[in-house]
């Protein structure tokens, strides 16, 4: 059972604050932009590259993207909250998809890159997003997530050696891990062994 009811705790932030990063559950933009550009740092090809950008929200990652010219030669959105999937398109003019990455189909890309989506998924549904992505992924997927043991009754902590063990059960391997520029914050990057 989730540990919230996304799209209630999400469209509330949105009625909340609107078309800002706190509409999308971010503290500021300041954090915001901070998990962009780790995410961001692992990418040095992007320009060569397909993304898909899961959770995208109000695509402010590809907005991101487009103001320091960092756009990847194809940019797909994601994301299972169809308001959030209209403003995405209307913000971005780009493939924004409505569809849940745990049980729908999903599109090939060099990479996938997902900040924050996680955060409020159980621990199960956590790894089974991250194993869908990878699989989806030519050359890997890249995302932050709330690093720890920590308990919430919103949030979902993962610490780093359960990732690892994860991520070799179905054959996948850390390549990119930054941790220290926001507390408790975490990015990887994982693909599979495969791609070696």
């Amino acid at each position: 059972m989730p540990k919230v009811d996304n799209r209630v705790f999400y469209l509330n932030a949105y009625e909340q604050y609107g078309i800002t990063p706190k509409g999308v559950c971010w503290n500021s933009q300041k954090n915001q932009h901070t998990r962009f550009a780790q995410a961001l740092a692992v990418l040095k090809d992007i320009h060569n590259c397909t993304v898909v950008d899961v959770g995208c929200g109000f695509g402010d990652l590809y907005l991101y993207m487009q103001e320091r010219e960092k756009q990847p030669k194809k940019y797909t959105g994601i994301d299972n909250i169809e308001e959030f999937v209209k403003i995405a398109k209307e913000r971005t003019n780009q493939e924004i998809l409505c569809c849940d990455v745990l049980y729908d189909k999903l599109p090939k890309a060099d990479y996938y890159i997902c900040n924050g989506a996680l955060n409020t998924l159980t621990k199960f549904e956590s790894f089974l997003f991250i194993k869908r992505a990878l699989q989806h992924s030519k050359k890997g997927f890249v995302f932050n997530f709330l690093e720890g043991t920590k308990e919430s009754d919103v949030y979902n902590y993962i610490s780093y050696n359960e990732l690892e063990e994860m991520v070799k059960e179905f054959g996948g391997k850390i390549f990119y891990k930054a941790k220290g520029y926001i507390k408790n914050d975490m990015t990887v990057g994982i693909c599979a062994r495969s791609l070696e």
